[in-house]
């Protein structure tokens, strides 16, 4: 073996160690909820559907007691739904999807009806840039217990404006590909984002709705959902929910927050008091922290996204170009418009909606919640308190108490980041071809930003308790 082979292999080694001990320590880091009813003797309703204040109860109290034992929730969403059995809003789901998406829309339908739907019949609106062919109606109309509609997007919707420079574009996905960019050089991803941004709510199919619900193809949901998440939107004036939060590849948006910055000077009267700009920025809003609810899953008000304030929200970032010179996404573009826009009192997680949509899970840490619901997820897979979900900063800036034992910004975890980034660097270094120098550089930036996330939290919490 040669003394280069010999490096080589010692370096491989070094990242092996490094990927075990970053691993171990961030896993580690994650608490393992305490069985809820064999502490407390809580006996879960066989029924999910079953919300009865009985069927919630806690039965600490003896059996021949007199006093009406005192009624305990799993959560405020299920006393909610205790207190409102009955009920519906104007609401539907909405999906964006092509011919060849069928399968696998049709197994979301699946998993929404099943663990949803088959009990509300809400309707479902399916929006395709191409005419929807017949298998597709047929198959997901016999899938879906509420009425379907299909429509077709205006060309004007999904294609290039006028003030774009479709050559400085094409040069742009160029570059992204060659930096090894996801969806770096796809042109139809730039369009679909741009068109669930600032387009999809004005469709005519979706014009009399008052609330969506975006459903994606692929997605699996692990918890019964027996209560209505459009009534409970509507009744406690909630504009964008979201079960998923994570950091944006800053390389996608370079110039996205100055042209928000601009907005908002522009536009002082749109930016609301008492807005979670402390969940988009540390600084107080002259930097973005790059924080984003991630928007394949999303519950919200499409009379909000109708209204002036977003409208000119997205004609400004719309004239910026960075859909098609950047490569702006749909989730930034909302959570920066919920996060400036709304009072924080109006922007919703969904704890108890345990959603999978690839690569990341949510599931739901308390036992208790789990069983009511009937989920078959496994918490320690929960993507919520990783060091990329921005999940834990969405808590703090509400004052919604973190769960026991939820501790992620372990030295250990950070050290283990820093130790794996320079074995990958060391790689980099004797890396033979270009191409596997950017992927080893990819992967670099990415636990970097673990890293820099891990020790951004323990700082910050350190700074809280001094």
């Amino acid at each position: 073996m040669s003394p280069g082979q010999e490096k080589y292999i010692r370096y491989l080694l070094f990242a092996v160690a490094g990927v075990a001990l970053f691993f171990y320590f961030t896993r580690g880091s994650l608490p393992i909820p305490d069985n809820f009813a064999t502490k407390t003797g809580y006996a879960a309703a066989k029924s999910p559907a079953n919300l009865s204040p009985h069927s919630l109860q806690d039965p600490t109290s003896p059996e021949d007691s007199l006093e009406e034992p005192e009624v305990t929730y799993a959560s405020d969403v299920l006393k909610f739904a205790a207190t409102h059995p009955g009920g519906r809003t104007n609401a539907t789901f909405v999906t964006l999807a092509k011919n060849s998406d069928l399968w696998e829309i049709a197994k979301s339908i699946r998993q929404v009806e099943g663990r949803f739907n088959h009990k509300f019949h809400y309707d479902w609106v399916f929006l395709n840039d191409q005419p929807f062919d017949d298998d597709f109606k047929r198959i997901t109309t016999s899938l879906v217990s509420g009425t379907t509609y299909y429509g077709e997007i205006p060309e004007e919707h999904w294609s290039y404006p006028d003030w774009i420079d479709q050559d400085k574009a094409s040069r742009v996905r160029e570059e992204m590909q060659n930096k090894r960019i996801i969806y770096g050089n796809s042109e139809s991803y730039r369009h679909m984002c741009r068109y669930e941004s600032g387009f999809f709510f004005r469709h005519p199919l979706l014009k009399d709705y008052e609330f969506y619900w975006r459903v994606e193809p692929s997605i699996e949901l692990f918890c019964d959902i027996p209560y209505d998440p459009f009534l409970y939107m509507k009744e406690n004036d909630k504009k964008y929910s979201f079960v998923m939060s994570m950091y944006e590849y800053y390389d996608t948006i370079p110039t996205l927050w100055p042209t928000v910055k601009k907005f908002a000077a522009d536009y002082p009267e749109y930016i609301a008091e008492g807005n979670s700009i402390d969940f988009l920025s540390d600084d107080g809003g002259k930097t973005f922290n790059k924080c984003h609810f991630w928007s394949n899953f999303e519950i919200g008000s499409l009379d909000w996204l109708r209204s002036k304030e977003y409208l000119e929200y997205f004609e400004a970032l719309d004239r910026g170009g960075g859909f098609f010179y950047e490569r702006w996404g749909d989730a930034p573009i909302h959570s920066i418009a919920a996060g400036l826009m709304l009072k924080k009192e109006q922007i919703h997680f969904w704890n108890e909606i345990s959603y999978y949509h690839i690569p990341f899970t949510h599931c739901p840490l308390d036992d208790r919640l789990r069983t009511e619901l009937q989920c078959t997820c496994d918490p320690k897979l929960t993507f919520d308190w990783r060091a990329t979900s921005c999940l834990s900063r969405y808590y703090e800036i509400n004052h919604i108490p973190k769960p026991p034992g939820v501790d992620h910004y372990s030295p250990l975890a950070v050290l283990g980041g820093v130790i794996l980034s320079a074995a990958l660097v060391g790689i980099l270094v004797i890396a033979v071809s270009p191409r596997s120098r950017g992927f080893v550089l990819h992967k670099t930036r990415r636990f970097l930003l673990e890293a820099q996330a891990l020790w951004e939290e323990y700082r910050r919490d350190r700074l809280a308790k001094s």
